[in-house]
């Protein structure tokens, strides 16, 4: 039987960890505001190459943007709703198949490209435009790969079922 003593230092535990977490969520955060912001914008005016979506079409990239920006804020929500985390970390965790991951397995990724090109075009040079490719190849080719291979083993044929019926992107 536990005491009301272990299971209070377990509770302060359990938080202590879940702010550890947190720290490194935030560490995260950091990289990817400088990865979808500030480099494509640094690369816009350092390196600008040429431009390849004049003003005022270039204005059009906010529709994208604000587009990129829902799909993945609806798609994290419902993570959280889910009570499941972006890492399968602590054996927790939850398949989504509601909502934006009705039609796409990586709504998130599919988000932030979508926002990326949106910004690529609102700067109009050809520079930020690499972003958009770059997060797509990394996302397809290393991070989507590892993060299905741990849902297979995390969810075995329940996932490999979502696999089936759901593509990757769209």
């Amino acid at each position: 039987m536990w005491s009301e003593h272990q299971t209070s230092e377990l509770s302060v535990q359990e938080s202590e960890a879940r702010r550890a977490r947190g720290g490194h969520r935030t560490s995260a955060r950091i990289m990817e505001v400088a990865l979808l912001i500030v480099l494509p914008i640094l690369f816009h005016y350092l390196i600008p190459v040429m431009v390849v979506v004049p003003r005022p079409y270039s204005y059009l990239g906010i529709v994208p943007m604000l587009l990129g920006l829902g799909l993945s804020t609806w798609a994290s929500r419902l993570f959280r709703e889910e009570g499941t985390g972006f890492q399968l970390q602590d054996g927790g965790y939850s398949l989504v198949t509601t909502g934006p991951f009705r039609f796409s397995r990586n709504p998130m990724y599919l988000g932030m490209l979508v926002w990326l090109l949106g910004l690529a075009v609102l700067l109009g040079s050809l520079s930020p435009f690499v972003f958009p490719l770059m997060l797509l190849l990394l996302a397809n080719y290393l991070f989507i790969p590892l993060e299905e291979r741990r849902m297979e083993q995390a969810a075995g044929e329940e996932f490999a079922a979502y696999k089936r019926r759901v593509r990757r992107w769209l």
